[in-house]
């Protein structure tokens, strides 16, 4: 074999690899731009405390028990209500500021006496009204520290605010209005989103 030969042999593997080498750089170059741009596109953490919609599996949640998420860095509550609570709604409706649900507090489709759209679900914005503490679940039918005739809600440790179970509040609280309960609707009857609905409101 000439030298000729020889040398475009050598040539010819050394361009096949150059060729293999100079693919792969690329193609890792190629993923290293790819993965920032499509990251880049994705809510961040702060667009998504910022308002971005929360998607919530509810079919685990038990009768009588509450779930807590996030929603807009605020903590949003998930009430299922049994019947008995249910029962109990319709009974103190003169002990309340607002048992009507008057004040704007809630979309016009959870303007009901359980402020719902599912009479058992309560979605209410877990912060009171009056200067933003974080009231406590009390379940307990008749609690001996909020008296006999308590129906179960939530009480707020911070200056006593009372809220019965669909989060009207009580008369001669501090808190001056209903808590606010967030714009969601059911995808279905497993899934609630948060922070927006089909009716815009």
């Amino acid at each position: 074999m000439s030298q000729a030969a020889d040398g475009q042999k050598v040539n010819s593997s050394k361009r096949k690899f150059l060729v293999a080498a100079t693919s792969a750089v690329g193609g890792v170059a190629a993923a290293g731009v790819a993965v920032p741009l499509v990251m880049s596109m994705l809510p961040s953490a702060r667009a998504r405390a910022a308002g971005a919609p929360v998607e919530v599996e509810i079919d685990k949640i038990e009768p009588g028990m509450m779930l807590t998420v996030e929603w807009r860095g605020k903590p949003v509550w998930i009430v299922n209500r049994s019947k008995e609570m249910l029962d109990l709604l319709s009974q103190h409706d003169d002990q309340l500021a607002d048992p009507k649900s008057e004040m704007p507090q809630q979309p016009d489709y959870c303007k009901n006496d359980g402020r719902s759209i599912k009479p058992e679900l309560l979605v209410a914005v877990g912060i009171c009204t009056h200067l933003g503490c974080s009231p406590t679940y009390r379940k307990d039918i008749g609690a001996a520290d909020l008296g006999a005739d308590w129906p179960g809600g939530f009480f707020c440790p911070c200056h006593g605010s009372r809220f019965d179970l669909a989060g009207r509040v009580y008369k001669g609280a501090p808190a001056p209005t209903n808590l606010v309960v967030p714009p969601h609707q059911y995808l279905s009857d497993a899934k609630l989103l948060i922070g927006v609905d089909t009716k815009g409101a």
